[in-house]
């Protein structure tokens, strides 16, 4: 018996067959017409399945090119199951290159939404109906925020047994037992039963071309994890990525107003009371020196030199042993960028 079409948005898709859909959403002041663009792969064969997001935070953009490159992937065609792609969830605040949305809202803490709520509500009401409804497995797309560096990591609740089974199938070295924030798509999906993982990775409003070429493997591993890719039979494998849980995370927030030098660098191991960096005014006066606060490994910096005080400097994974995270982290970088140059951006076949 063949496979039936999926439904979505009003149209058709059939086994074997892929489509790109705009989701109406309510419209600019400017009565400018607005849509939300989702990409449907549905495989010939039975399967799981899987939504991918990005641009929940519209100046996230990181994700957009990770979910183009995946589209771009000849492993689809053998693909079980279907695919859900949504490379701009928050089109407002792409557009103007905004977390947020025009009544300055912030979508991943307004799920599930309303259908007659605010601006922000509805398009969180949209996406839960016409996408989270549908799925059985997803994977949230973000980078740390404007002028702040995240190192690829995944949060999720490992305490559920398969969630924690596909966060070490991603791939990245450091997995943090995430706490749900009320509102965010992450809770949201929880509750429906729905395994998520949120990638964390790169910065606001830039292309880092390690968060994108870690992400589109990690998908894919994710992918052939729940049973939606074959196995990579016949092709070169690449060394598993040991993946370790952090027993939790610390902020090391400025101290004072000045300007900031940073002494460790994204991915650094660093241990309790080692000095990382420095705030001083603009003549080098009132020097603070900012020391780790734990041992453990910096997967979030500030770039900005410009801080106030209380700003976030580093985000710091908690590790009783971060020399084994550091060196599979030196080995995870050199292995996704190998052989990468300015040519290659924008044109890879992750395998």
């Amino acid at each position: 018996m063949p496979r039936p079409s999926f439904e979505f948005g009003g149209e058709t898709v059939k086994p074997g067959s892929r489509a790109s859909i705009s989701l109406a959403l309510p419209n600019l002041s400017t009565y400018t017409p607005m849509a939300m663009p989702v990409h449907i792969v549905h495989g010939r064969k039975d399967g799981p399945v899987l939504f991918i997001s990005a641009a929940v935070h519209g100046d996230e953009i990181n994700g957009v090119e990770i979910i183009r490159r995946l589209l771009k992937s000849a492993s689809l065609k053998s693909l079980r199951g279907t695919l859900i792609a949504v490379p701009i969830v928050n089109v407002y605040g792409f557009l103007t290159h905004s977390r947020y949305l025009p009544d300055r809202r912030d979508l991943n803490r307004s799920f599930p939404g309303s259908e007659h709520g605010s601006l922000t509500a509805r398009l969180a009401h949209t996406f839960t109906e016409e996408i989270l409804s549908r799925a059985q497995f997803g994977i949230d797309l973000h980078t740390g925020g404007l002028h702040r560096f995240n190192h690829p990591h995944i949060r999720a609740n490992l305490d559920d047994p398969e969630t924690d089974r596909l966060a070490q199938a991603f791939g990245t070295p450091v997995i943090i037992n995430a706490n749900m924030r009320d509102g965010s798509l992450r809770q949201m999906a929880s509750e429906k039963g729905i395994p998520i993982l949120l990638y964390e990775a790169g910065e606001a409003l830039r292309f880092d071309q390690l968060a994108i070429q870690a992400g589109v493997r990690g998908i894919r591993n994710v992918m052939r994890a729940i049973g939606m890719l074959p196995d990579r039979a016949g092709t070169t494998k690449r060394r598993k990525v040991e993946t370790v849980e952090a027993k939790g995370s610390s902020w090391v927030r400025a101290p004072q107003a000045g300007l900031f030098r940073s002494i460790a660098n994204i991915g650094a191991r660093v241990v309790k009371d080692d000095k990382i960096g420095a705030v001083a005014d603009a003549f080098g006066d009132n020097e603070t020196f900012i020391s780790a606060p734990a041992t453990g490994i910096v997967i979030g910096r500030a770039n900005l030199p410009v801080v106030n005080e209380g700003d976030a400097l580093y985000h710091i994974a908690r590790f009783e042993e971060s020399t084994p995270v550091a060196d599979a982290i030196e080995s995870f970088t050199s292995d996704h960028l190998e052989g990468l140059g300015p040519a290659d951006y924008g044109s890879i076949e992750a395998t």
